[in-house]
């Protein structure tokens, strides 16, 4: 029998051999993402998100047993249903396989599975909508989700060569926001661009390279902001054919971030009224 004691609907567990613990086993080296829409959600603000979020619920939390004093305000939000398993700051780290710092972990499962034209439906008429292609790089995805989440745009949609934004590295970058900001990841970049247009929103191309600024550009109604990835950037085929702007910078200075531009054009085109 595993030794443990119960308090305050927390299990203590001192048994890492203890098969409850297994999802949480050397998390560094695999990451639960793609398996049955499973991802692992690491400190107490995407805690907390994970927690209140309508798209996303949580399968089991494990805190380090000093931190349980600092969660007394999120603990009341786990469902009676949900295991919060408390071990000691050492084990902790050898169950993960890392130094876990922020001490709090959990297991999350998506609830709602979101598709390229369920997310149409859904827009408001004014709506900003996010499209990344071919964006591989964990830090990017999560810098580029808060960027949606603090500029509002109603949704992200990723192509198929992006990085998954359940990744626990792209979650953490995010604070939180790949589990608030609803958005689909799959198809073609050319079928997600097609169905855009159809549905009539007016489509942007960001490149550098591009004769239109940004700030020159009159955007009226729903409106999709592409993004590409560093270097490449966006197809060529997608410039040409589609309205393209840039954000005017030094011409001694090859380009910015892809994260960093994300930032600096959400806010240019951002419907929302933060005064």
């Amino acid at each position: 029998m595993h030794n443990q004691t119960k308090y305050n609907s927390v299990i203590f567990i001192n048994d890492l051999a203890d098969k409850r613990l297994g999802a949480y086993l050397n998390i560094k080296e695999k990451d639960l993402t793609g398996r049955e829409s499973r991802f692992i959600a690491e400190g107490k603000v995407v805690l907390r998100v994970l927690l209140n979020s309508s798209q996303f619920e949580a399968e089991s939390l494990l805190i380090t047993e000093n931190k349980l004093a600092g969660l007394q305000d999120i603990l009341p939000l786990v469902p009676d249903h949900v295991p919060v398993y408390a071990v000691s700051p050492s084990d902790m780290d050898q169950i993960a396989g890392f130094n876990v710092h922020r001490g709090i972990l959990a297991v999350g499962k998506r609830k709602t599975l979101h598709n390229i034209q369920n997310l149409i439906e859904n827009l408001p008429n004014n709506a900003l909508i996010l499209i990344l292609c071919g964006i591989s790089n964990h830090d990017n995805i999560g810098s580029i989700f808060r960027n949606a989440a603090a500029f509002e745009a109603s949704c992200v949609m990723l192509d198929e060569t992006c990085c998954d934004p359940l990744y626990r590295k792209a979650i953490r970058v995010s604070v939180g926001a790949t589990l608030q900001v609803p958005y689909a990841h799959n198809g073609k970049i050319d079928d997600i661009v097609k169905t855009v247009a159809e549905a009539g929103i007016n489509l942007i191309a960001l490149s550098p390279q591009s004769p239109q600024s940004l700030y020159d550009l009159p955007v009226n109604g729903r409106t999709a902001l592409l993004l590409g990835t560093e270097g490449e950037g966006l197809p060529q085929h997608l410039l040409t054919s589609l309205q393209s702007a840039r954000i005017p910078m030094s011409r001694r200075f090859d380009s910015l971030n892809v994260a960093t531009a994300s930032g600096i054009a959400l806010s240019c085109l951002s419907r929302a009224n933060f005064d």
